[in-house]
């Protein structure tokens, strides 16, 4: 069985907990890691046992020859970075880019080298999505008919893209593509207005609305929600992905999976008890280890999928799909009426709407989240809500 070299491209704190996967792998070599400042280089190298450190992502491939270049780098960087490893003609894991126009021009340019993307949306075939998977499959909830998910409580333009686009990916697992959407989206208590429109914390683009509530339509007459509300104190645990069926419903919420064997939910009722679902967990999977489930199934996935000459499951093109969604969003929000998908304008709603009620871009921002929140908060005239 083949072995894949794989060669990391940033060696912060999403670097290091992919590469761990790759790295405990039994199929997967990291070759080669790169990283522009050399703390974090040389940490992530000596707890791998990696010799081969880079300052420079083109020496890296030159001397490496990966299989696949993984880009777990903030998300402003992606296009660029993505951009140049497919002049190499490299698997790239994570385009992820901050609009449609990037996405689109990411993808065409691995379809012109022939080279496959995929999107680091681990929860998609992570453990606990493996385990709602299987009796979905089996049909123990009848027929599909309504999803629902909620974020952690981030800010909610920066709760889109930042835990929304791995909940969109994993509602389309489901319910296949987007159709259309309306959402709508509140700051300070009011409707959004130009001016609200700001940039995102950690270089994820231009975002708009600190609650924002969408609803979703499929195909086969299924629908959705998806709420992004900021709340006081963000819970990273307090997410939840829930699907409804004729039949019975499944739900993941933080801590684990459950099936209900009925639509209908009553706190005492004898056929309203929830069942718990073990999360999947590969055969080679060490559970002592310090590495990430999600992650190593991320990794596994990869393996079955250039082994068998296939797109990822969370491939290229259902990222820039998860990306029309959030676009979507955002012209939904703003110019208040309903989108239909794929949209026909691939730039940014958001600075297309500004630009047309005469403003430029907006003001920068600090970058990490929490000084970010007090930024915003004092931009609207109020205390700092932490």
């Amino acid at each position: 069985m083949k072995t894949y070299r794989v060669a990391m491209l940033g060696c912060r704190k999403r670097g290091t907990v992919a590469a761990r996967a790759y790295h405990a792998h039994p199929r997967i070599d990291v070759v080669g890691i790169c990283d522009l400042v050399q703390a974090p280089l040389d940490t992530l190298g000596d707890e791998l046992g990696v010799s081969a450190r880079f300052t420079d992502l083109d020496a890296m491939i030159r001397d490496t020859q990966p299989d696949l270049v993984a880009i777990p780098t903030g998300t402003d960087f992606h296009y660029p970075l993505a951009m140049r490893v497919l002049e190499h003609r490299i698997e790239v894991e994570k385009p992820l880019c901050t609009d449609l126009a990037q996405a689109d021009a990411v993808l065409a340019k691995a379809q012109e080298q022939g080279v496959r993307v995929a999107v680091h949306h681990q929860g998609r075939v992570g453990g606990a999505m493996r385990a709602m998977a299987r009796p979905y499959r089996e049909g123990r909830i009848g027929q599909l008919r309504y999803l629902y998910a909620c974020g952690k409580g981030y800010y909610g333009g920066y709760g889109l893209m930042n835990i929304g686009v791995h909940q969109l990916n994993d509602l389309i697992k489901f319910a296949g593509h987007c159709r259309s959407l309306t959402a709508t989206a509140v700051t300070d208590g009011h409707l959004i207005t130009p001016e609200d429109v700001v940039p995102s914390p950690h270089g994820m683009g231009t975002i708009a609305g600190e609650r924002i509530t969408t609803t979703l339509q499929f195909d086969r007459n299924v629908t959705g929600s998806l709420l992004m509300h900021r709340f006081p104190t963000r819970n990273s645990a307090g997410f939840s992905i829930e699907l409804y069926g004729t039949e019975g419903r499944l739900v993941w919420s933080g801590p684990g999976v459950w099936w209900l064997p009925t639509p209908h939910f009553l706190p005492d009722d004898e056929h309203g008890n929830w069942q718990a679902l073990a999360e999947e967990v590969p055969d080679h999977f060490d559970p002592h280890s310090a590495v990430a489930l999600d992650e190593y199934w991320f990794a596994e996935e990869w393996v079955q999928a250039l082994d068998d000459g296939r797109d990822h499951e969370a491939s290229g093109f259902e990222g820039q799909h998860v990306m029309e969604i959030m676009m979507g969003v955002f012209e939904s929000a703003a110019y208040g009426k309903r989108v239909d998908l794929p949209q026909a304008q691939r730039d940014h709603p958001l600075v297309r709407w500004r630009r047309e009620h005469g403003l430029g871009d907006p003001a920068p921002m600090p970058r990490p989240c929490k000084e970010w929140l007090a930024a915003e908060d004092r931009r609207l005239g109020r205390r700092p809500q932490g």
